[in-house]
Formats: C-alpha cells, structure tokens, sequence
C-alpha cells in the first residue's frame, strides 16, 4: 500500500470514529438555512462545522458565526477571508463552555450532529438552555423521535420530558442517507427547539429528576408502578404517592403525561429524600 493510499485509509477511519456523515445536498441545505432562518443581528454557533457547507450560507446572512470543528485537518478550509464574521474554533464541543463566547443574551445553535456523540451535547444543551433562543439540529431520526414523542407513544421517553418542559419543538423533515457523504444507515431528521419563556413546569433539582426519570422508565415493558419499587420504594408509598397524583397503577410509563410525572416526583421528594431511591 502505497504512502497515499494508507493516509486516506487513515482519515477515513478518523472521519468513522468521529461519526462523521457530511451533508453534501445543496437543496437540503438550503432547507436547513431557510428554517435557521439567520438574521442580522444573529450570533449563531454550529457545533460540527466540517467542510463548511451550512457554515458559510450562515456567514452570509448573521452577523456573527461561531464554527466548532474537532478535526483538525478540516480546519485550514474553514478559515476563509472572505467571511470576517466567521470564527473557527478547533475545539472538542463537549469540552467547552459556550458561556465563554455568548456575550448577548441568546444565541441561536446549530448543527449537523455525530452521530456518536448526540446524547452528551443534547444533554449539555438542556445543561446550558437559558443561554439559547433556539437550536437547530440534524440528528439521527430515532433521535429526533424521542425528542419530540408524546405520551401513548413507544418513543416517548425521559428526554421527551426534559425537552419539552423547557422548549416548543417542532421536527421539520426527514433527510436520507444519500444526502450525506458517507452515506450513514439511518434516516436523519431536523428539528428545531424555542426556547420557552418560562417551563411548563418548574422542577427542584432537575439532575435528581433525571434520575427519577430513568429509574421509572428502566423497564418500559412493566408498569410504573413496579420499577417504581425496583427504585426501593415501600409499596404502600407507591400506591398512595399514584392515588394522589391520581395516576392509575396499571399504567406504563409511556403512558404518563409530563405533568404527571412531575407531580409524583414532587409529591415523592416531599416525602422523602431522592437519595433513598435514585
């Protein structure tokens, strides 16, 4: 193998660690632009710049554009003096702290995320919501379902309540894998999350609400009331803290409303310390 041949091999491999999928349709992007919908007096940060297809349409209409890129060979292409409102940053985006670079008081975000990594920036997203008005993310479509599922729904899990308490969202449409280079097995989607001006419900401690989540949703074939005692609760405690949240204990967890839920983490914390059971 020669020289060349064994560099490529090497960045092709690189590009799969990193879960690197690039958007190479120009009508998709288009399509993503228009629903971004960039201003004037926009600052917007892209997590994943990559090659710079959605970066420099945005260039072109905020004022301000933030690229993160973690590969370093793609950053040469990304610096480009045409566009001095473009600044290229090449940071690992889990590792950073987007209050360094958000002087205003909202930012819009956006990005074609891995794959890999979806989960952790969704998760340091919601950690980090009120310095956002809006983001914009291409994500895998089984992602993207979750995020926006409702109650009834098999999809419908702990980060469709997280979400949905602090942000209206809407799913905007589907992407194939062939708008991509290379090519990823699953369907993408876009969706875009408002920030709300106030959650629907205020919640004490929400990391401990997290954890309450999962622990109900462990087992999502049995009811809740049962992964409610695998948590260690006493089962008098469960019944009464169901009957007056008004919670009928046949239910799964999918089919509880988020208002529910978090009226029995409420009602739960209020009677004894989550530390006992999460």
């Amino acid at each position: 193998m020669s020289v060349d041949e064994n560099q490529i091999k090497m960045k092709k491999s690189k590009r799969k660690a990193l879960g690197q999928h690039f958007l190479v349709d120009r009508m998709v992007l288009k399509k993503i632009v228009n629903t971004i919908d960039p201003q004037q007096q926009d600052l917007i940060i892209e997590i994943g710049a990559g090659k710079g297809a959605l970066t420099f349409f945005l260039a072109k209409k905020a004022n301000k554009v933030i690229a993160i890129e973690k590969d370093k060979s793609l950053i040469p292409a990304l610096k480009r003096k045409d566009f001095p409102n473009l600044t290229v940053l090449e940071k690992d985006v889990l590792k950073l702290e987007f209050k360094d670079f958000t002087k205003r008081e909202k930012v819009k975000l956006v990005g074609n995320l891995p794959y890999s990594i979806s989960s952790p920036i969704l998760f340091k997203v919601l950690a980090e919501k009120d310095l956002f008005s809006e983001c914009t993310f291409l994500l895998q479509k089984e992602v993207a379902d979750r995020i926006c599922s409702q109650p009834g729904s098999k999809k419908y899990a702990p980060v469709s309540i997280l979400f949905q308490n602090h942000f209206l969202i809407k799913l905007h449409f589907n992407v194939s894998p062939a708008s991509f280079s290379p090519p990823p097995k699953v369907k993408s989607s876009l969706i875009s999350l408002r920030k709300r001006k106030a959650p629907l419900f205020s919640i004490k401690n929400e990391e401990l609400f997290l954890e309450f989540l999962r622990g109900a949703f462990r087992h999502r074939r049995k009811k809740l009331s049962n992964n409610l005692k695998k948590l260690g609760l006493p089962d008098s405690l469960v019944k009464d803290a169901l009957q007056k949240c008004k919670i009928d204990e046949g239910l799964r967890p999918e089919q509880v409303s988020i208002s529910k839920f978090v009226a029995l983490y409420n009602h739960l914390t209020a009677t004894l310390s989550l530390s006992e059971f999460v």
